[in-house]
């Protein structure tokens, strides 16, 4: 019979794993298991493979992916890091989002990392662009954003390739560098050139 015996961790994510002592904003990111089970038949990519990058073995990988279980915050992080890198050839769309005339950005759909944003989403936000860019704005999520994200499960959201847009109802908020305005908002997936899910999310109505 195979061994099940934990695998080594590979130094690159051992260093991931050091460095990040601290909890992760992305622990509170609800339905681990079914945005690892998206990205890894998205890559094509095994348990067992994911496995050996976490140093664990395929039955815990199992049980993070039926929600039996969730791996530590910096395992998510580092998992995250591993398996969704930032897309780099997809200039037309980030293009069209850059210069949209409606509050939108457009954000990697597993760890919300920021991929491009409209001039009038950041002149609501406060912040510019680039302040952001490539780092995940889910510290900055509110109480509905928050909810509306862990409900996204029960829309089907992760099994299927095209999933009905989300009505998203956000009230005033301002949290730490980044001002949240009160509005209706619609999450919308679409696909990268790497293969990989993303989300644009537009401003439909300013209740401010």
């Amino acid at each position: 019979m195979p061994s099940t015996a934990p695998r080594p961790i590979p130094d690159s994510l051992a260093r991931d794993l050091t460095l990040q002592t601290a909890p992760s904003p992305l622990e509170s990111l609800p339905s681990f298991g079914k945005r690892l089970k998206r990205l890894r038949r998205l890559k094509f990519i095994k348990q067992e493979t994911v496995a050996s990058i976490a140093g664990v073995n395929q039955a815990t990988v199992s049980r993070w992916e039926s929600g039996s279980i969730t791996p530590s915050p910096a395992t998510i992080a580092a998992l995250w890091k591993v398996l969704a890198q930032a897309p780099v050839h997809d200039a037309a769309l980030l293009r069209l989002v850059k210069h949209s005339t409606l509050p939108t950005h457009l954000i990697t759909d597993i760890d919300h990392r920021l991929l491009a944003a409209s001039p009038l989403r950041q002149k609501i936000w406060g912040i510019a662009e680039t302040d952001l860019l490539h780092t995940s704005l889910w510290p900055y999520a509110t109480e509905d954003i928050a909810q509306a994200e862990l409900q996204l499960e029960t829309h089907g959201w992760w099994e299927q390739d095209a999933p009905e847009p989300v009505v998203v109802n956000v009230r005033t908020a301002q949290t730490t560098g980044l001002h949240i305005q009160r509005s209706t908002m619609v999450w919308e997936r679409v696909w990268l050139a790497n293969g990989l899910p993303a989300r644009l999310c537009t401003t439909i109505q300013s209740n401010a």
